[in-house]
């Protein structure tokens, strides 16, 4: 009676309306509620579909959501992904209160508003359905139920930036790549548990190395990564503290960790997202406890909920845009693209479109493609403070290459991060640099542009030569009085 009292509260309140209780929903009950999602919120377009199947025939679901015309172009696109261990079952969960969350306050909330105005959102609440029905509510540690049918650990299963994955490509892996090649994500995250803290790229190493500490997996773009999981961990009331779990685990200096100073390992999702798509995704570790006891779930809503909708405005930091042939303006799709001094390519969409996150400061974007010339466009991100963020927003030709190419007025270079701190070899480092490596990466500022550096060269010249002028002043003096 009792099992059968919660189903009910499941899908219908006492007025009659669908509701969203905390409990933990099998996947006949998830494919429910997901139906009835896609009927509730009409100002949100809600389309609900599937992207795959699980080895045993488990639709692997996705509801997206957005409030812009579906023919815009230039609209960002965000991917929130559950459960891909199937034992770490609370992202699952609270994927579907944040798909109740902002269908409800729609039009209520500022912020919600203006995201759904502005973003499409999809939402994959379980990426391991089949793992998740072996799992048992209230083991907290342990691995059962964590891999797919097949035993096999999904966030290992992904082509790997620096080696070549030699295991078999699972449906569940399969179907997330598909899905990827189909829709330009710039914007992601997978919800775990087991810990409390926000992982960034790159989980993979070049080689593994016999130091006592893990040295970081520095990525061309480690700024941003540091930056998007300070956001996560900063809006979470006890992420940021940074302290282990109470079952064993690591203190996580503000509640972030880079993958590989964690632990390294090979064939992860986020990293595929950000080197294969030009996707910067974070492994969100959001409790403690694997699979919690239901009575959790409420205050662990309360703490991911702000964390959630403000991780999803970071989408629409940085820089964004098309590429068009300057002779007819149609859109120039797999254009490729480069932040100069950040040696990590992304493409182009089919409609010509792109996106960088980026932090306040001056760039260059190096832009190449078949049959044309290559351009090189100066840009600026600004920092808004406070408010919601806003992109740097750019409209780039490029020029056939049967057509002369013109000369673009001469410019300096404006990448915020010098060069050499942003390489795709990642070198390994001695024991006792780690620590200023990380140091240097994350307290760069605009200051540290080398546009400013020619400007201190000047100034130290200038002091030089008055300092060497007063050398000869006074050797001369000497040599009259004597």
């Amino acid at each position: 009676m009792r099992i059968y009292l919660c189903a009910f509260i499941t899908v219908f309140t006492l007025n009659g309306l669908f509701t969203l209780d905390f409990s933990y929903h099998k996947y006949e009950e998830l494919t429910n509620i997901l139906k009835k999602f896609s009927q509730s919120y009409p100002k949100l377009s809600p389309s609900l579909k599937s992207i795959g199947n699980s080895k045993e025939g488990r639709r692997l679901w996705v509801l997206e959501l957005t409030a812009v015309n579906r023919s815009a172009v230039g609209v960002p696109n965000v991917k929130l992904i559950g459960n891909i261990h199937g034992n770490e079952a609370v992202g699952r969960e609270l994927l579907l209160h944040l798909i109740e969350y902002l269908g409800e306050n729609y039009e209520s909330d500022p912020t919600v508003t203006w995201i759904m105005k502005n973003t499409r959102i999809y939402i994959l609440p379980s990426m391991n359905p089949d793992g998740f029905e072996k799992a048992s509510e209230g083991m907290c540690v342990g691995e059962h139920g964590r891999c797919n049918v097949r035993n096999m650990d999904l966030n290992r299963n992904f082509p790997d930036f620096y080696v070549e994955n030699m295991y078999p490509t699972q449906p569940e892996s399969d179907a997330i790549q598909r899905w990827m090649d189909k829709i330009p994500f710039i914007l992601s995250a997978s919800l775990h548990g087991g810990a409390l803290v926000a992982n960034y790229p790159f989980d993979t190493v070049k080689e593994l190395t016999s130091l006592p500490t893990n040295p970081p997996s520095i990525s061309a773009d480690d700024d941003v990564f540091v930056d998007l999981a300070k956001v996560y961990a900063n809006r979470h009331p006890k992420m940021h503290l940074g302290l282990a779990c109470p079952d064993g685990g690591k203190n996580f200096t503000g509640g972030i960790t880079n993958g590989a100073a964690w632990y390294p390992f090979q064939g992860g999702m986020q990293d595929f997202n950000y080197f294969k798509h030009g996707c910067m995704e974070l492994t969100l570790e959001i409790s403690c406890c694997k699979y919690p006891s239901a009575k959790e779930l409420p205050h662990l809503w309360e703490d991911n909920r702000e964390a959630l909708i403000e991780y999803i405005t970071q989408a629409h930091r940085g820089v964004r845009g098309t590429i068009y042939d300057s002779r007819n303006q149609k859109p120039i799709a797999k254009a490729r693209l480069k932040v100069i001094g950040r040696e990590m390519t992304f493409n182009s969409s089919k409609l010509g479109e792109f996106w960088r996150i980026l932090l306040p400061g001056k760039y260059r974007l190096e832009i190449t493609a078949t049959g044309y010339h290559s351009n090189i466009v100066p840009f600026e991100v600004i920092d808004h403070k406070n408010a919601l963020p806003q992109p740097t927003v750019l409209s780039i030709p490029l020029y056939h290459s049967s057509l002369p190419k013109p000369t673009p007025p001469p410019t300096k270079p404006t990448t915020l991060f010098p060069p050499h701190f942003f390489t795709s070899t990642h070198p390994l480092l001695p024991a006792q640099d780690i620590k200023n490596y990380s140091k240097d990466i994350r307290s760069q500022n605009i200051y540290d542009d080398p546009v400013t550096l020619p400007r201190r060269n000047s100034i130290n010249s200038v002091s030089m030569t008055i300092a060497n002028a007063w050398v000869i002043y006074t050797l001369v003096i000497l040599m009259v009085m004597s």
